[in-house]
């Protein structure tokens, strides 16, 4: 939810600290804050209601020379956004500074605790709580700080990344996590280090990087290795330095307005990288090796369990779809948050699938915990590498749609259906319900699905003249079958995060049952009526809206003519298998959602009240 970033070293702290927080922005933007520390060990605090661009201005004419420094741009979680509830935060003695991403639950019973004691506190937040309770802790303990913050962890409940340092020790900073992602850049000679929410803040200085894990705590100290060890039981842990693959290029926006118009035209190439290596089309195989090293249980799973949230749950239901029809698995798609509350019944033959564009996703991360406990081979889909799901499951399969920062997800929606589709593609064949001659063909559809994204985005001048026409509707209603009902949700879930407008995703047919009594002529109604899959019915659909007077915006097959004639629009796709169209119909709903949101003036890649990963309940 929250960025954190930090630099410990002998450059200038400010200009990559205030840099990495603008890269980290998207995982939260009603406040930044930075902190400064240099070797007179005066303490510099900065940090403002708004975005990082605020605090660039207030900092104009500010001291802000250091060679240690933390910021953070925050996601609201403790109390309301404003100055006094940005941080960085400092304890009551102005002596520890610290920063978290993350939520301390039993924050107030520590902090009735410590009002006791005497302490006093500025802000709402809990992360002025848990600053406080180091500081008693190492008072009381008369020790290290590396010691206090790990006693005071265990004294908590809840998640954390946090970054914390001692204005008396400026060339040192503890750092920890449980539950939310923090990566440490190493420099040559570990003459410098840089903490970040993910490694995007200092890619372009160091290719070393240590991803802790959950209850890992650790101590960063100039001139010296980084030492890891475990919260709970003191143990020492042997730190995997790992090298970045990111590279700078892939986290600007390369002359596009906005990262998620970029990421929308990335989608040819991301579909691509995610099935190259792994779709040989003209050999007939589909080679993937974490299922391919689990095959007997991928064969012999009774049921498949998905679990997500968002769009990635959108994506779960194309899968349900994928897998049921072709591989005739029976599966099961569970909101996240809700399956590790309802006491689910999880089998030990079940297969789990948890998708996560981030990986960090808490509700889904709980729900991986949920199923392993109760014996269940879970299986990751995600994008980012080194993320808390990749860690977590048994086995799993990385998207490769390269960094997405926009909140609103688009090429990771598609991403995740082509590495569904490859899964469901290679059981259906190995399980006979794919003839050899039906299972190359398919093969060679979905080989050429990138080069047909590529073409369908050259309807993006349209698209924006029809957002035009109804960027000012109050409320639209998105519809679909079969495959395209999980696009409709996603499609509906697209225009109410960027623009705001109201907007539901039904399966057409359900229209009668209750949506229709909203239709009348100001009622943008977005159908998509492939030719394949239940088209004749979705064509009644559509004649029934238009008989009480409702706005048709269609998504069809090229060559169509029978929905031309009744729409208001329509948007053409080209032609394939059915089980692709979602790849295809979710384009020019993404660039509508798009076009709408600019025309209305919202924040595009940072929708009010959004994160990019949900990182705590």
């Amino acid at each position: 939810m929250c960025g954190i970033t930090g630099y410990l070293g002998f450059r200038e702290a400010y200009p990559i600290v205030i840099n990495g927080l603008q890269r980290l922005e998207y995982r939260g933007y009603d406040s930044a804050g930075i902190v400064l520390t240099s070797s007179d060990k005066k303490l510099k605090l900065y940090k403002t209601k708004g975005k990082v661009s605020d605090l660039k201005e207030i900092v104009k004419t500010k001291d802000i020379t250091g060679n240690l420094a933390l910021g953070h741009t925050r996601w609201a979680t403790h109390g309301i956004p404003n100055d006094e509830n940005s941080h960085p935060h400092v304890s009551n003695s102005g002596r520890l500074v610290i920063v978290h991403n993350g939520i301390i639950e039993n924050y107030d019973t520590i902090k009735k605790e410590l009002i006791k004691r005497g302490y006093t506190f500025q802000s709402d937040t809990d992360t002025e709580v848990l600053i406080n309770l180091i500081e008693e802790v190492q008072i009381k303990n008369n020790c290290k700080l590396g010691k206090a913050v790990q006693l005071a962890l265990t004294n908590v409940v809840g998640a954390y990344a946090i970054a914390v340092y001692d204005i008396n020790k400026p060339d040192e900073v503890i750092v920890a996590r449980l539950g939310s992602p923090l990566a440490i850049g190493i420099g040559e000679n570990n003459s410098e280090f840089f903490i970040a929410s993910d490694a995007s803040p200092f890619i372009e200085f160091t290719r070393d990087a240590i991803y802790l894990d959950d209850e890992e705590l650790a101590i960063i100290k100039l001139g010296k290795k980084i030492r890891v060890r475990k919260i709970n039981d003191d143990s020492i842990v042997k730190p995997n330095i790992q090298e970045l693959k990111l590279n700078l290029e892939q986290i600007e926006k390369g002359g596009y307005d906005h990262f998620m118009l970029k990421e929308i035209y990335e989608q040819p190439s991301a579909i691509f990288d995610t099935f190259r290596g792994r779709l040989l089309a003209d050999q007939g195989i589909i080679k993937m090796g974490s299922v391919d090293n689990n095959i007997t249980k991928f064969l012999n799973a009774k049921r498949i369990i998905i679990v997500a949230c968002g769009t990635s749950w959108h994506a779960g239901l194309v899968g349900e779809y994928l897998l049921e029809d072709i591989a005739r698995i029976p599966v099961e798609v569970e909101y996240a948050s809700e399956f590790r509350y309802r006491n689910p019944i999880i089998n030990k033959d079940d297969i789990v699938i948890a998708i996560s564009q981030s990986g960090e996703t808490a509700d889904t991360l709980a729900a991986i915990k949920l199923a392993k406990s109760n014996g269940a081979f879970v299986f990751g889909i995600c994008n980012v590498v080194g993320s808390s799901i990749a860690r977590e499951t048994n086995s799993g399969a990385y998207t490769h749609a390269g960094p997405e920062i926009g909140v609103a997800s688009t090429k990771a929606f598609t991403t995740q259906i082509t590495v569904l589709t490859l899964i469901a593609l290679k059981l259906g064949h190995l399980k006979g319900e794919l003839s050899n001659s039906k299972f190359h063909n398919y093969l060679q559809i979905m080989k050429s699905i990138p080069s047909k994204v590529e073409k369908l985005l050259t309807v993006s001048a349209k698209v924006e003249k029809i957002a035009a026409i109804y960027k000012d509707a109050p409320n639209c209603l998105y519809l679909g079958r079969g495959y395209n009902f999980p696009v409709a949700l996603e499609g509906a879930l697209k225009l109410k995060e960027i623009s705001y407008i109201h907007a539901e995703g039904y399966p057409a047919a359900e229209m009668k049952h209750g949506p229709i009594a909203l239709i009348d002529e100001s009622m943008p109604v977005v159908v998509i009526a492939t030719k394949k899959g239940h088209y004749e019915k979705v064509v009644s659909n559509i004649q029934e809206i238009k008989s009480r007077n409702g706005r048709i915006i269609a998504i069809v097959t090229e060559g169509d003519t029978i929905v031309k004639e009744i729409a208001d629009h329509v948007i053409e796709i080209p032609e394939t298998e059915e089980a692709f169209t979602p790849l295809l119909t979710t384009i020019p709903l993404q660039l509508l959602s798009y076009y709408i949101a600019v025309m209305r003036g919202c924040n595009v890649d940072q929708p009010r009240n959004l994160a990019k990963s949900v990182t705590v309940e």
